[in-house]
């Protein structure tokens, strides 16, 4: 999928737009909004003086596919947990298109660390949607190849993967690839020292690497205004590298922002933030219960910008797609709900011994004699059986 955004390095120039099918809002002179947004919760299109973009119907067809896919895919996980048949599900309901948005801007040489929520990034960048289940079915610990799609696999502590993609993109330049490299995390990792660190050495270096905060207003169980005093875009200021916020419902927006931020970091011009606003319809994962400190008055107003049903509305206001494609993609979504029961359920289970593998490039003392130790004790469950 090609789409076409344009901002210029340094402060994003707006040139001449063509224009789509329907009218489109034109921006209200004076400052400029401190939220980017292209696509209203009503489905209309509007212009942002900063950045633009141009969509044919079937890129909107094609963003619209990815994000209710990636939403029946992380529906089906959840029942899958509910089931017993995982562990533990963290949902990204509300947040596709933060997701799909941001990796449908990347190039296919860009390369992604993300948290332990960006299933639909995953999509993206063409990690199948049963290798993300592995991990919290506790059959492995990420069940792909980081470097054949450029996605790094799922990172459990908070924020450390902002500095593993900062120490990636210091590399990058040094081997002077043209490349961006972005990193993933949420509000409540904003507040992690590692994150801190790796707004330092980034700007330092100026590494070309994407911050990108999916602000859902919940670090689990407290919201963004008991984290920060200012909106997390602003906090790149004190870092010496631009940040903006993004309507993160807004799948159009989300595209047109990172694409210019990751050229932004390709281009030398080094670190940018991004800040996706937007919200965590579910639960943090299947372990938590929002009800215990979420109104449900707070839900219905986020419900009304469900990223979903405004693209879906922009679509059916400039006939971008017919019923037939709505009739199809829904046979689609069961069919990949009914591919995830059938790989769940016939994973195999690991090799005990395989924990001990990877740990390190090259042997290691104290690993081969942990090694031992366990292989001893499991042993010793034979013999005992072999006893009775």
């Amino acid at each position: 999928m090609t789409v076409e955004s344009t901002a210029a390095r340094g402060k994003p120039r707006r040139p001449a737009a063509k224009r789509t099918a329907g009218k489109r809002q034109q921006p209200e002179p004076g400052p400029k909004p401190e939220m980017v947004q292209l696509l209203t919760p009503e489905g209309e299109r509007v212009e942002h003086p900063d950045y633009a973009l141009e969509t044919t119907p079937e890129q909107l067809r094609e963003l619209y596919r990815d994000m209710v896919l990636t939403r029946r895919f992380d529906a089906e996980a959840t029942a899958l947990q509910r089931q017993g048949e995982l562990g533990l599900w963290p949902s990204l309901l509300g947040q596709e298109a933060a997701q799909i948005g941001s990796g449908r801007a990347l190039r296919e040489t860009d390369y992604v660390f993300p948290t332990y929520r960006e299933h639909g990034v995953a999509w993206c960048r063409g990690v199948d949607p049963t290798k993300l289940l592995g991990m919290f079915r506790g059959v492995n610990h990420g069940g792909w190849d980081p470097a054949s799609n450029n996605f790094h696999l799922y990172t459990i502590v908070i924020g450390s993967q902002a500095l593993h993609a900062t120490g990636y993109a210091m590399g990058v330049v040094k081997d002077g690839a043209d490349v961006a490299v972005v990193a993933y995390f949420g509000d409540g990792a904003s507040s992690q020292g590692d994150v801190a660190e790796a707004f330092t050495f980034a700007a330092v270096y100026n590494a070309p690497v994407v911050f990108f905060c999916q602000n859902n207003q919940w670090a689990i169980s407290e919201p963004t205004e008991r984290q920060t005093r200012v909106p997390l875009y602003q906090r790149a200021q004190g870092y010496g590298f631009p940040g903006v916020r993004v309507d993160g419902n807004d799948v159009l927006a989300v595209l047109a922002v990172t694409r210019a931020a990751a050229e932004h970091a390709r281009t030398g011009q080094g670190p940018m933030l991004v800040e996706a606003f937007t919200y965590r319809m579910g639960a943090h994962t299947t372990s938590d219960d929002p009800t215990r400190y979420r109104r449900k008055e707070e839900l219905e107003v986020w419900e009304a910008k469900d990223p979903l049903l405004r693209l879906r509305r922009l679509m059916e206001r400039e006939n971008a797609a017919d019923d037939a494609f709505f009739t199809d993609l829904d046979a689609e979504s069961d069919a990949l709900a009914r591919r995830v029961r059938e790989a769940i359920r016939t994973m195999p289970d690991p090799d005990g011994m395989a924990m001990f593998e990877h740990t390190y490039a090259d042997g290691h003392t104290l690993v081969d004699e942990e090694r031992a130790q366990y292989g001893a004790y499991v042993a010793s469950f034979a013999d005992h059986h072999e006893g009775d």
